[in-house]
């Protein structure tokens, strides 16, 4: 749900400069395969409203299986414009799931600053005062404002502008800054 704000900021981005929510139908995905199948997984590994989950050891390879998949959909797509932003995101989060045992770490700072509570694993997440590579593990806590208290990461960040570069792009905006090729002749 972290993505919902994201998405929300490129709609209002390419209405505002001059893009229409009609040309994002004309948006083409390489593989969209692979994203709904990553979407899948991470349901499969971590179901939002069925108290029913597997192991967590099935769960964390069905969650780092999902993160290769959407690598492999930025890779393909990486002609769009803001993709690789958000492939730099997934990778930073990947790569502290790895350097963690296969678990995002959460900093106890930012777990109590979103008013999050809970030892052990939860939905692929751990308390971690002493992670490894801290830089890229859930560091900030999410604004009050925001529903669903959570935590977010520099990998989320760069993950959130790049889906909404990604949407605000595909809407077609009259940028000001965007190259025009000359017209043959």
């Amino acid at each position: 749900m972290f993505l919902a704000p994201a998405v929300l900021i490129g709609l209002v981005a390419g209405l505002l400069l001059g893009g229409r929510l009609s040309r994002l139908a004309e948006l083409r995905l390489r593989a969209q395969w692979l994203f709904f199948a990553a979407i899948g997984l991470q349901l499969i590994a971590y179901p939002p409203f069925i108290g029913v989950q597997p192991g967590d050891g099935v769960a964390t390879a069905l969650q780092v299986v999902s993160y290769g998949c959407l690598v492999a959909v930025t890779l393909v797509n990486v002609r769009l414009t803001g993709m690789a932003i958000a492939g730099a995101g997934m990778l930073c989060n990947l790569a502290a799931i790895l350097a963690n045992g296969g678990h995002m770490p959460g900093l106890p700072s930012a777990l109590a600053g979103a008013g999050l509570t809970y030892d052990g694993v939860r939905n692929n997440s751990v308390r971690d005062a002493q992670p490894n590579l801290p830089w890229l593990v859930d560091r900030w806590a999410a604004p009050d404002w925001l529903p669903w208290g959570t935590v977010f990461s520099v990998g989320d960040v760069l993950l959130a502008v790049g889906v909404a570069v990604v949407i605000a792009a595909a809407m077609g905006p009259r940028v000001p800054w965007r190259a025009v090729r000359p017209a043959a002749g």
